[in-house]
Parts: C-alpha cells; structure tokens; sequence
C-alpha cells in the first residue's frame, strides 16, 4: 500500500486542527497562570487561533477542490499560525536574571515538551503545505 501526497496533507491538516484547537484550551484559562516562564501577549493567542480557523476553513476545501486559489490563501494562514505559534513556544524560553522566575508547569505536562512536539511540527506542516502547493501544484 502506497501513501500519496494528499493523503499525508489530510492527516497533517488534522494534526494541525489539534493543536489550534488544544493550544487555546491549553492558554486560555483564566484560572492560573498557562505554563511557561513568561506571561505573553493574549493577542498572540487569539491570533493562533483565529487563522488557525481561517486556515482550516480555506484549506479543507482547496484540499477537496484541489483549488489553488484558496490553498494560497490557506498557505498564508498556516505561515501566521505558526509564527504566532513559535513566539507562543517563547515562553519556556531559559531566563538568567536576577530576578527570573521558575517555569511553571501544568497538568497537561511538566517542561516545554508538547508546546515544543506541536509548534516544531505545525513548522513541518506549513513547510510541507507550502511546498504541495508552490512545487507540486497541489
């Protein structure tokens, strides 16, 4: 049984979906402080998560359709959510002031490990969705 390229795109396309939707659930409390060594920016979440849905919702049909003006559109979403993405994984960053503070940990995990396995993938699945479509047409 062979793989084809488009069936490797759906499955990172649900991948992706995942980790939109669990880095919000994961960020957005407001309960405790999210796990890291720094606060950041509530803007950058809500922006993870807004083209994340932008991204999924032009994505899926440019990947049924195979269209390529909505999976160029879709391509410029992916590259957003990932970058708002990265500066989130920012936050486990080391600190070596004075005044630093330790990473606080959740329940989900304890260290950087998952914000790691999603963000450095989600890099991998935009990279790959980038290159389905400028170098093989989709």
């Amino acid at each position: 049984m062979r793989v084809t390229l488009l069936e490797i795109a759906w499955g990172l396309t649900a991948l992706a979906a995942v980790v939109v939707v669990l880095t919000r659930i994961r960020l957005s409390s407001s309960d405790h402080r999210p796990a890291g060594r720094f606060d950041f920016a509530r803007g950058i979440l809500t922006t993870h998560t807004t083209a994340g849905v932008i991204a999924l919702g032009l994505w899926v049909p440019a990947l049924y359709l195979a269209s390529m003006p909505l999976a160029l559109l879709a391509i410029g979403a992916w590259w957003i959510v990932t970058i708002a993405g990265l500066l989130l994984l920012a936050r486990w960053l080391p600190s070596g002031g004075k005044h630093s503070i330790e990473a606080v940990e959740d329940e989900w995990t304890s260290g950087p490990w998952l914000s790691m396995l999603a963000h450095l993938g989600m890099l991998g699945g935009a990279s790959y969705f980038t290159w389905l479509v400028l170098m093989r047409g989709l």
